[in-house]
């Protein structure tokens, strides 16, 4: 194995407009969280309406990621990414313009399919150009760039709202000159013959391994589900009502969590020339179920955030490890329509994690649900090792099938 099948192609027009693309992404809510009650009390609504904002820019990616996976297969990469970024900037920007708050929300749903054309063709476009641990390798930059956003767009929104709620929006401008860089960046790469309708379907079916894509599919929805659901709300939750943490406090165990995840996913192609991809999520659920203990029994903020972090630990290593993964399984001529099922998944879990788990926490408190949460990763963690024992490690170069 070579020494460089790990470098980055830091000089491709292609890798820049990706990671370009990518950085645009978490500004879709990070940037947006801190000046929710500055909306609201705009508007004179009630949390729940106003938390629609992030809902709405969820939804698209859970119902018409499919969709729109089809229709990259179909007609072209390029012709699907350039008007998604254009998209996702121009309905940002004029929401800095608007003072009804339901034309913020068609907006923000016009945002959220648009954002969600942009996060299953970054990862397709990675998949088409790049293969074996250069596509894990590269990944792992890729979601290291999400990781990073998703850290430092927090203190951008809230010190840009602390002017006015309407002046983070201006932000998603970033979008337009990231779409027209990729006009003249971004290369169509070959994918076979297009299919449309029936025959796509057909063959799409056909063409993926139904176990195994089913296993990294169900993988995605309970690694997000999980990791909203404990470190993203109960956390916040259990770091006030026990140590009475200041907001402050919680969003810096939260960025560690975060800056944790980014350095991970950077090594990804290093771990991957050591282990499958498929032993590598077993890992990342490992490390949840560990993560998850460590903060039931934590008896500090201190403690607390360790576990926080070894549960990022396994988030950074699953992300890109599952769209390897995902991406080595599908053939090219269906490689959008597959890694866009994953993006559904993941927005899904996203979606349904804090409803479950502050819905649980009805009956149970959130102690109890991160304990019984850590027992069920873990045993989960500890059968896929033992399922995965024998797979090989990912290779330089491989098939489509290839694991």
């Amino acid at each position: 194995m070579s020494a460089d099948e790990t470098t980055i192609p830091w000089r491709s027009p292609t890798l820049q407009a990706i990671l370009v693309s990518t950085l645009v992404l978490p500004l879709g809510v990070p940037l947006l969280s801190p000046v929710l009650p500055a909306i609201r009390d705009s508007f004179g609504i009630t949390d729940a309406r106003t938390s629609l904002l992030i809902t709405a820019y969820f939804v698209p990616g859970i119902v018409l990621s499919p969709v729109i996976g089809m229709l990259a297969d179909q007609v072209g990469r390029k012709r699907v990414m350039i008007p998604s970024l254009l998209a996702f900037g121009v309905t940002g920007v004029l929401a800095a313009f608007v003072n009804s708050f339901s034309i913020v929300l068609a907006l923000r749903l016009l945002q959220g399919t648009a954002s969600a054309g942009v996060f299953i063709l970054t990862v397709t476009f990675i998949s088409d150009v790049f293969d074996g641990v250069q596509r894990n390798a590269v990944l792992g930059v890729n979601a290291a760039a999400l990781f990073a956003g998703a850290a430092i767009y927090p203190f951008v929104g809230g010190a840009l709202g602390s002017i006015d709620w309407h002046v983070p929006f201006l932000v998603y401008a970033v979008a337009i000159p990231a779409g027209l860089f990729a006009i003249r960046a971004l290369e169509e790469p070959p994918t076979g013959e297009p299919r449309t309708g029936l025959r796509y379907l057909r063959g799409a079916v056909d063409a993926l391994p139904a176990g195994e894509a089913s296993a990294l599919y169900g993988a995605t929805f309970l690694l997000e589900a999980v990791a909203f659901g404990t470190i993203l709300t109960a956390l916040p939750f259990i770091l006030t009502a026990d140590f009475d943490a200041s907001s402050v406090v919680i969003g810096a165990v939260l960025t560690i969590q975060t800056i944790a995840s980014a350095a991970v996913a950077l090594k990804n192609g290093d771990l991957a020339k050591r282990w499958s991809n498929h032993r590598l999520v077993a890992v990342s659920f490992l490390c949840y179920g560990i993560g998850l203990l460590v903060v039931w029994v934590g008896q500090s903020v201190r403690l607390l955030t360790v576990g926080a972090v070894v549960v990022g630990v396994g988030f950074g290593l699953a992300l890109p490890s599952i769209d390897a993964a995902i991406g080595r399984i599908a053939l090219p001529e269906y490689r959008a329509g597959a890694l866009s099922i994953r993006n559904a998944t993941t927005f899904l879990g996203r979606s349904a994690g804090p409803v479950v788990y502050t819905g649980l926490a009805v009956l149970a408190s959130y102690a109890a649900l991160i304990a019984l949460s850590g027992i069920a990763m873990l045993l989960l963690g500890i059968g896929a090792l033992l399922v995965t024992s024998s797979e090989p490690r990912v290779q330089s170069s491989e098939s489509p099938r290839s694991q």
